[in-house]
């Protein structure tokens, strides 16, 4: 089967406008946990698109550890790519997919640091593994394996059970002004409901073709 042949029709769900919430940040919040319910692998992961000063993009997968209505956090290490984009340009969109849902969301906005004490604590509540690795990675930047695993070993002497955050490292929220739910639909009529901020803070929702 060559790749233009393939293809599936959407058949699960509908999106319809009156039973949406006056916030987004709610609906993120339902459908994320029905992600999580569903036991759909890495359900919370996110793709996490940037652009540098010339406009170029880029964009990787990161995790959603935090949903409110000040928005969505995620944890970098702030030297890496996406975080020297951010600095430079300090907008952001978000993608989640659940293809066992037929679902995606459609999420951007600014991106600004999250309180020092805030990712201090969930600093500490990772893995120790995890911890080492945030200070042993230099995130982004070229290395070798024997370099990296180096690296490791330095900091699990100098640190032990105890690695403080490191200073190049923590959260990041996603404040957003435009959201938009995506329901696939069979003959690619999907429904796609687009909430987009007001300038008096209240959010307009609106249908767009699919």
């Amino acid at each position: 089967m060559s790749l233009a042949d393939i293809r599936r029709s959407y058949e699960r769900d509908t999106l319809n406008e009156d039973k949406l919430p006056e916030s987004p940040i709610s609906q993120i919040e339902v459908w994320v946990e029905q992600a999580i319910q569903a036991g759909l692998p890495d359900a919370t992961a996110m793709a996490l698109a940037t652009s540098n000063t010339d406009s170029r993009p880029s964009a990787r997968m990161v995790l959603l550890k935090e949903c409110d209505e000040e928005g969505l956090v995620f944890f970098t290490n702030t030297t890496s790519r996406k975080g020297r984009e951010l600095s430079a340009n300090p907008f952001a969109s978000a993608l989640f997919f659940w293809p066992g849902l037929e679902r995606q969301i459609r999420v951007e906005g600014r991106v600004s640091p999250i309180p020092a004490a805030d990712s201090d604590a969930y600093f500490q509540s990772r893995p120790l593994g995890s911890r080492i690795g945030a200070w042993a990675s230099p995130q982004s930047r070229e290395i070798s394996r024997e370099a990296l695993e180096e690296r490791v070993v330095h900091y699990q002497q100098k640190f032990g059970d105890h690695p403080p955050r490191p200073p190049h490292w923590g959260g990041l929220r996603l404040v957003p002004d435009y959201v938009e739910f995506w329901q696939g639909r069979p003959c690619r009529l999907h429904d796609r409901l687009a909430y987009t901020l007001k300038p008096d803070g209240r959010w307009s929702l609106g249908r767009l073709a699919p």
